[in-house]
């Protein structure tokens, strides 16, 4: 009998096969196979107790269902199961759940970053059991996202009836970055100012200073010293720039100032998820989505090590091997030490940063099939890798000051005098050659100018550059950094312009809603303290149940409890009504909305077909009750034909017995009722409302007649076709 070897993607299944030989047998799990089922309260699929957590996990999909069949037969065949999914928390967490699906008494856990023989083999030789703490941080994950993302969703978001869909634990706080800076730029008020210069016939250009560098103290005036593009010291008014001109052009110029020093630029660190985003961003033009897709081609073609990861690390032996290649091709760029860079705070020191898994694979040398991005990414990898490991760039920085009357003016210059590891990634600004002067030389000038020009707004930003605020804020992990964009744009919360993310009207509505409903879990530093927590259990300093249940009893309980008290009181709710209506009456009807003949189960309001984007849904849209506070959804049966709740909420409203017919008194749908009377079953449609059942809707019963429905009261019914 053969080992078994179960992985994440079927993409490495080859690769594995070639490295591992005969006797043993690969297999996909394509993923995730298990997720929290979608019952229970607020379909979170698990019961949070006083002091224990009750989970209840399915196949997520028919396809999951058919794989785990498939890998049941082929654990029969196996003398020894190995769990080698990916090395993250995800992958420990995926791990678990196949030995949970498939009963493995006994399972290895292996694990490796990179699919090389050497790396796979060693990780064969050297297996563990999975790991307790990282399963316990990855399963706490899932709850979590799914308490915040589900409670949140119907108990306040759904009611906005705005045609938000849902809100997220990290998308909500990602989209209040993105919605803080777009209000920013709406309320910008541009301010005029002037920027003046004078050109020397010496050959060089110099901008005004109110007193030389110095003598200046602040921390703007030093951060000016960083400016890509110098400008003078901003002038606010044309009379102080006309007079500053009037100056240069009437008094002698001479030398004050010549200051000059070597600097060093030390490398940058190779790749962690974050920076390989912006990176790919800003130099390929890729999407964060599309950056990890070609990644992880390239991780499973065995080119790179693997590709979610927070740690600058990387190995001694690439380390040793960068150090032989740039002995052989590139000994001037070779440093005594080998380079190290420093840890970002809460990354997984035991991973590996983004590296190729062969220093001699030069991107020259990658096969012809191998898409053209990539290679592209594959070059933009190799490059940082060997870089990290470089020696530093020389720097000659020069600095002029010159001074007419009493105003200064000031010159900077920068020239790389050894590129180091700029040979690999240039990220210095171009050359700026100042002439040779002389201390207290006189000057002469050949032009003196003020140019007009106005503040600007705050820059949106750019994906890769929401990826990189996000991590700075801690908000979220390098596996969700692009699924949270993908969820943004597929909310339509923001859409793409010119290359930068901005918000949409409706993201911008949610936003303001979350921000007086929920103000806390919108905040970043907030969603950064639940990340600390979720770090500390993989670590085993906390036990994921009781953080989970005091979190939601000392927050997040009382917080949706609070949030849905004063759901009434936003604008949305009490504009456009009559004071005396605003107690029974529904909110107008948002723009995406179409109001149908179907009445909501729950409270008798008209449902309103919503439009969606979702691939879960065979139908392009959904109904959504139009009652305030209501947030019943319906989603449409094909097979059917006709619109029913989610599976979750079945069971108190008997929705697979609904008909789409309103109930003649009170407008609430009809649904079939079956009983037996005298040794015979029957069948017969009344009001789908207990309460109206009870009450004015008593008298409402349809019996079969001939094919149709009659009652004694409301005559012969036909049940038509869903109109919507």
């Amino acid at each position: 009998m053969a080992k078994l070897l179960l992985i994440e993607s079927p993409g490495k299944v080859k690769k594995l096969g070639q490295i591992l030989g005969p006797g043993w047998i690969i297999k996909a799990s394509m993923g995730h196979v298990r997720e929290l089922m979608n019952d229970g309260t607020d379909s979170l699929g698990f019961d949070l107790g006083a002091s224990s957590i009750e989970c209840r996990y399915h196949p997520r999909d028919a396809r999951s269902q058919k794989v785990l069949s498939e890998l049941r037969q082929a654990v029969k065949q196996a003398t020894q199961v190995y769990i080698a999914t990916d090395p993250d928390r995800e992958g420990e967490t995926i791990g678990w759940h196949l030995q949970q699906a498939l009963r493995l008494k006994n399972p290895q856990r292996v694990v490796y970053s990179e699919i090389t023989p050497q790396a796979v083999r060693a990780a064969i030789a050297r297996p563990r059991t999975l790991n307790s703490d990282l399963v316990a941080a990855g399963r706490a994950r899932d709850c979590l996202d799914k308490l915040v993302g589900y409670t949140g969703s119907r108990h306040v978001v759904w009611p906005l009836n705005n045609g938000a869909k849902s809100m997220g634990r990290v998308q909500s706080a990602a989209l209040h970055l993105l919605c803080i800076r777009e209000r920013a730029i709406q309320t910008f008020v541009p301010q005029d100012y002037w920027s003046v210069w004078v050109n020397y016939a010496e050959g060089f250009k110099a901008f005004y200073r109110s007193r030389p560098q110095s003598q200046r103290k602040s921390r703007q005036d030093i951060a000016d010293d960083k400016v890509a593009e110098p400008e003078s010291e901003r002038v606010t008014s044309p009379e102080q720039a006309a007079a500053l001109v009037e100056i240069a052009q009437a008094q002698p110029h001479q030398v004050v100032q010549i200051k000059g020093q070597q600097k060093k630029q030390s490398p940058p660190p190779p790749f962690v998820t974050s920076t390989l985003q912006q990176a790919a961003g800003s130099k390929l033009h890729y999407r964060p989505e599309q950056t990890m897709k070609v990644a992880q081609s390239l991780y499973e073609k065995g080119y790179i090590t693997y590709m979610r990861t927070d740690s600058v690390m990387l190995s001694a032996a690439f380390c040793e091997s960068v150090r032989a290649y740039l002995q052989q091709h590139d000994p001037t760029n070779l440093p005594q030490k080998q380079t190290r860079h420093r840890a970002v705070k809460g990354s997984q020191a035991a991973h590996e940063a983004i590296r190729p898994t062969d220093v001699n694979r030069l991107p020259s040398q990658l096969p012809v099939e191998l898409a053209t991005e990539a290679a592209r990414l594959y070059e933009l990898i190799w490059n940082r890798a060997i870089a990290s490991q470089c020696a530093p760039a020389q720097l000659r920085k020069t600095r002029i000051v010159t001074q007419s009357g009493e105003a200064y003016w000031e010159a900077r210059g920068q020239v790389l005098e050894f590129p180091g590891y700029t040979r690999y990634w240039h990220n210095l600004s171009a050359d700026a050659v100042l002439p040779a002067v002389n201390q207290g030389q006189i000057l002469h000038l050949q032009q003196a100018q003020a140019d007009q020009k106005q503040t600007q707004p705050p820059p949106r930003y750019s994906e890769p550059k929401l990826v990189k605020l996000m991590e700075q804020k801690g908000i979220g992990r390098p596996s969700t950094y692009a699924p949270t964009l993908k969820t943004l744009r597929q909310r339509e919360y923001v859409q793409a312009v010119k290359g930068k993310l901005q918000p949409t009207d409706l993201g911008l509505q949610l936003d303001e809603a979350l921000e007086k409903l929920l103000p806390d879990l919108i905040q970043p530093e907030f969603t950064a303290q639940m990340e600390a927590a979720l770090d500390a259990i993989a670590a085993g300093e906390q036990e994921w149940q009781a953080y989970l249940i005091g979190w939601n009893q000392s927050y997040f309980a009382p917080a949706i409890a609070h949030a849905k008290s004063q759901l009434l009181s936003l604008p949305a709710f009490t504009e456009s009504r009559p004071v005396s209506d605003r107690k029974t009456s529904v909110r107008s009807i948002p723009p995406h909305a179409k109001p149908t003949k179907t009445k909501c189960p729950t409270c008798g309001e008209t449902m309103n077909k919503m439009p969606s984007r979702s691939k879960k849904m065979k139908a392009k849209h959904f109904l959504k009750c139009s009652g305030t506070g209501c947030g019943t959804v319906m989603f449409w049966n094909a097979k059917a034909k006709r619109y029913e709740l989610p599976h979750a909420h079945r069971q108190a409203h008997n929705p697979d017995m609904f008909v789409d017919h309103p109930c003649p008194v009170c407008g609430a749908m009809l649904e079939r009722y079956e009983y037996t009377k005298a040794g015979q079953d029957k069948v017969m449609l009344r009001c789908s409302l207990l309460a109206h059942r009870r009450s004015k809707c008593k008298e409402v019963a349809f019996f079969p007649s001939r094919g149709e429905f009659w009652s004694p009261k409301f005559g012969t019914l036909k049940l038509p076709e869903p109109q919507v």
